[in-house]
């Protein structure tokens, strides 16, 4: 975690930008300030804490809503005068009850929030709720897809390749959500793989048998 040396305030008063991004989706969820106060407390607190221009005081997120963001990392930009926090936020983080301040999701996050959508929604004439509807159609189509990705990379054939990654993509996210995980969940595990993998202690595939090869 980062110092609040790592910042350049120029006096007691000066605000830099924050900008908070999901930690594990990519979403970059809103944009406020902190002063160094601010900063000392999220740092303390591991929760956001920002400074409001218009009320001139200290808010830590979520103490009215109770949506707060856990901070897993803050970093700062080459010169010290901006951020982004990684967090993991609790409900929506916008003021106006939207998920986001931005609409602007990752490729990826925006197909989970759709798969996502559509389960909680159905609509006969979606392919996606075909698949969530039918554990063996879904599974079936997981498998071809993951060969059909074996062949096109045993043949070299680079277009093919990612078009049939995508088409694994969508399929493994909607098999996952049939099972009540999101991308969110599987991204929060290569993360700590990634950890751990920083650390020397064990291989990123989180597989023991990679870890000796």
């Amino acid at each position: 975690m980062m110092s609040v040396n790592d910042v350049q305030f120029d006096d007691a008063s000066a605000l830099i930008p924050v900008v908070a991004q999901h930690a594990h989706t990519g979403e970059v969820l809103m944009l406020a300030y902190m002063n160094r106060e601010a900063l000392e407390r999220t740092l303390a607190e591991r929760v956001m804490v920002y400074y409001s221009r218009s009320r001139a005081e200290l808010w830590r997120k979520g103490d009215t809503s109770g949506n707060l963001q856990r901070v897993i990392s803050l970093h700062a930009d080459c010169d010290g005068d901006a951020l982004v926090a990684r967090v993991l936020p609790v409900g929506p983080s916008c003021h106006t009850g939207a998920w986001s301040c931005f609409d602007a999701a990752p490729t990826l996050a925006a197909l989970d929030n759709v798969i996502e959508q559509r389960s909680r929604l159905p609509d006969a004439a979606s392919y996606t709720n075909r698949l969530l509807g039918d554990a063996n159609l879904r599974l079936k189509k997981l498998g071809e897809e993951a060969v059909e990705l074996a062949l096109a990379c045993e043949r070299g054939d680079r277009t093919a390749i990612a078009e049939e990654a995508a088409d694994l993509i969508y399929h493994a996210l909607v098999a996952c959500r049939a099972a009540g995980v999101s991308l969110a969940d599987a991204v929060a595990v290569l993360d700590r793989r990634r950890s751990v993998s920083a650390s020397g202690d064990a291989s990123p595939a989180g597989n023991e048998s990679a870890a000796g090869e």
